[in-house]
């Protein structure tokens, strides 16, 4: 029990640590390899949370500071936070990124205090994969190339119809056992 805490501790340690533009950086380009380039290319902005940590038992929570991005410029910080209760034990530190459809969704995300639902899910990536997922609109999508991709790109069709961002994690080490319901939590503050 001692170990889990002290390892615990240590990963929220690491997600809290300054955000470097390396950090940023490399985050992206990773991303980028794992099949989000579409949507690096063509969404209207994005946050970009290099490390996050995440842990729990029984209670647990996750943090992590990123920046913001519109048109390839930083525009602002950011702050993650979430809390959540269930069945979970461990703890592991991933990569985020969130990316803005149009100047909508960028406006709702920046607006102050912004949170998903617990219903929000995000596409974890794995580097030099493709990665799908379910959008909520019954049909997958792929986060690769797209043979019929002259009509809708294959980033367009993994925004959320309702919130018009998209959610991809990396997962960076760790390891963490859970079904549980809590939602995240952004504070965003422009430069």
């Amino acid at each position: 029990m001692r170990t889990l805490l002290v390892s615990l501790l240590a990963v929220f340690a690491l997600a809290a640590q300054p955000v470097l533009a390396d950090d940023i950086s490399t985050a992206i380009d990773n991303f980028r390899e794992a099949g989000a380039g579409d949507f690096i290319d063509d969404s209207y902005g994005y946050a970009v949370f290099p490390s996050i940590g995440k842990g729990g038992i029984g209670i647990g929570g996750a943090h992590g500071k990123g920046e913001v991005y519109v048109g390839g410029k930083r525009v602002g910080q950011t702050k993650m936070n979430q809390i959540t209760y269930g069945l979970q034990l461990g703890g592991q530190v991933y990569s985020q990124m969130i990316f803005f459809r149009d100047k909508r969704a960028f406006e709702d995300f920046s607006s102050g205090n912004f949170e998903f639902g617990a219903q929000a899910t995000a596409v974890a990536l794995t580097a030099g994969a493709q990665a799908s997922t379910s959008t909520g609109g019954g049909g997958n999508a792929s986060a690769g190339t797209d043979a019929d991709s002259s009509t809708v790109s294959s980033s367009e069709r993994q925004y959320d119809g309702r919130s018009g961002m998209a959610i991809f994690t990396i997962t960076k080490g760790g390891l963490m056992y859970e079904a549980t319901l809590g939602g995240q939590k952004f504070k965003y503050e422009p430069i």
